[in-house]
């Protein structure tokens, strides 16, 4: 909000409204502020109803210290205000600490209004950039008021000179209390609004926001607005007409000019948190920054509690897609485990097989990067709906890793193998009631509009105690296809059938998936749509045809009073 500043004394304040009131001749002046650091650049917002012509910048000197005044026609500042209709190149001024001399309830009410439109801009950006885990992120305030001006900087990069004053100051606190009650007031409206919901000390997304996003065009209005900040910056920034005036003043002519290695030279010396630090993912271990950057072997300390001579072992469990670790500490004669996964981006033939085999079936998220927030989001929701998960424990975003708990059990296609083995019927009967169960899992996630993706058998875990783990998450989405998740599990279990075997073993473990699954309310429509050639088609090439079709024959008769 408004800065009174240090050094702007009433003789100076009366040029500089002196000034104005000559700039706006006889036309009434809106408002008037100062903005920035004095001991930077002195410069000047005037606001003129009905200024002919609509924009104009001047600039005068004061005891030998230029000042640079933007006026700005009053309907036009409202218009860049409300929809940055000049790239924010006037209204980003109400984004930095500023004095006003004139009318300050009136600059306060602008001040809200546009930070409140980059907050739903920057809420759009995370939905974007994080479909899934947007669900679940925790966002603190200061997370928009560092987004909003280091986004600015880099599309226009003499902005870091005026960032390198904001952080440097010795006033850093004030200034930084003061920019970030106009996005506290702004959220409130925005909580108002059911588009945020408050979480303690932090904000999250609400689901409506997200559900109404519509993330095709909003990516390319905000690619859009992206352009038209940076056109708009450098047209209608002051330098073209006043650069000659202010060279002569190194200090101020670092602000308006490119130099070698001038925007690089200028960053460094900006001590600013990455706006990353201030969005959080819930875990097991508490809240987790997305800017987290600690390694396998020291995120693994912090976790399990680990002091530095102890020695950690990491083991590399393999993975054809992406990289898997075990890692494991002895203490006191208890040896603790947690399973670290490294999300690679899929290029080249590493997923090209998959793209072909399911094309016009199913779409598979490549980027790691989307593959982990998938991991997290779905993970998250689905434990806090109290299924059995392993549970998330830390993220490291940047290098795209996520340490979960280590889940001791068994692995369903053991189950499945096993059956297919031809043991005593007692104890096929017991292993066809874990399938049944798996199945009542499955219709359970699927009431919440939730399909897990990649459901082979090697997926879901058989606790110790009986109980059911769903575990890879990395291609599972809200509002997906539910017929996958049971065409995927049902032909992944033909695979395992013995390829001369008759098909009876293979027929009871679809029945019971089946039963278990309807039973438990899941979709008729989903099973029969499992059967059609559309999925049959993905597993042809590695499940025997009469194993598909018995499979697919179950599934399309399914609900029949002899299916």
């Amino acid at each position: 909000m408004a800065l009174k500043q240090k050094g702007l004394d009433e003789g100076l304040k009366r040029q500089i409204l002196d000034f104005c009131r000559q700039i706006a001749n006889s036309s009434p002046i809106t408002g008037i502020c100062v903005c920035g650091n004095l001991k930077a650049l002195l410069e000047v917002l005037i606001v003129v109803d009905g200024f002919k012509p609509r924009l104009m910048n001047y600039v005068k000197f004061f005891n030998g210290k230029p000042a640079v005044f933007y006026t700005v026609d009053r309907w036009v500042f409202e218009k860049d205000v409300e929809l940055g209709f000049l790239g924010e190149a006037y209204a980003i001024h109400l984004i930095f600490p500023y004095t006003p001399l004139t009318n300050a309830d009136y600059l306060r009410v602008e001040e809200v209004k546009l930070k409140r439109r980059l907050i739903l801009e920057l809420l759009e950006n995370l939905v974007l950039a994080f479909p899934e885990l947007s669900h679940e992120i925790r966002i603190k305030p200061e997370y928009f008021m560092y987004e909003a001006m280091l986004s600015r900087a880099r599309l226009f990069p003499p902005m870091y000179y005026t960032l390198a004053h904001f952080f440097q100051d010795e006033q850093r606190e004030q200034n930084v209390n003061q920019v970030l009650e106009g996005y506290l007031l702004a959220l409130k409206e925005l909580e108002k609004r059911e588009v945020v919901e408050r979480a303690n000390s932090f904000y999250k997304i609400s689901k409506s926001f997200i559900d109404g996003f519509k993330g095709r065009k909003a990516l390319f209005t905000n690619l859009f607005r992206s352009a038209q900040k940076a056109l708009f910056m450098s047209f209608l920034g002051t330098f073209p007409k006043i650069l000659g005036v202010l060279s002569e003043s190194i200090d101020v002519f670092l602000k308006f000019q490119f130099f070698e290695g001038g925007k690089d030279s200028l960053r460094v010396e900006i001590d600013v948190e990455d706006p990353k630090a201030y969005l959080f993912v819930p875990t097991a271990s508490g809240l987790v920054p997305l800017a987290a950057r600690m390694n396998i072997e020291g995120f693994a300390r912090k976790i399990l509690k680990v002091g530095g001579s102890r020695p950690v072992s990491v083991e590399a469990l393999g993975g054809v897609l992406n990289d898997v670790y075990l890692v494991r500490v002895s203490e006191d004669g208890e040896e603790r485990r947690i399973v670290v996964k490294s999300f690679k981006d899929w290029s080249g033939f590493k997923w090209f097989p998959l793209t072909l085999w399911t094309v016009g079936t199913r779409t598979f998220a490549l980027l790691g990067r989307s593959r982990l927030e998938r991991e997290c989001s779905i993970n998250n929701f689905l434990h806090s709906k109290g299924f059995a998960v392993p549970r998330l424990l830390g993220i490291n975003h940047a290098e795209k890793l996520v340490f979960m708990e280590y889940v001791e059990g068994e692995t369903l296609d053991k189950v499945v193998k096993r059956i297919f083995s031809k043991g005593n019927a007692d104890k096929i009967r017991m292993e066809l009631e874990l399938i049944r169960k798996v199945g009542e899992v499955f219709a359970r996630v699927h009431a919440l509009n939730v399909a897990l993706g990649d459901t082979k058998p090697e997926n879901i875990m058989v606790g110790k105690d009986g109980e059911i783990y769903l575990m890879d998450f990395e291609q599972a989405s809200r509002k997906g296809d539910k017929a996958w998740d049971i065409a995927e599990f049902l032909y992944f279990v033909g695979h395992y059938a013995p390829p001369l075997a008759r098909t009876r073993l293979v027929e009871d473990v679809a029945k019971a998936f089946i039963k278990g699954y309807l039973g438990a309310g899941g979709s008729l429509e989903a099973v029969r749509a499992a059967g059609k050639p559309k999925y049959t088609k993905v597993f042809s090439l590695f499940v025997f045809p009469h194993v598909i079709l018995a499979i697919s024959n179950i599934c399309k008769r399914a609900g029949q009073r002899n299916g």
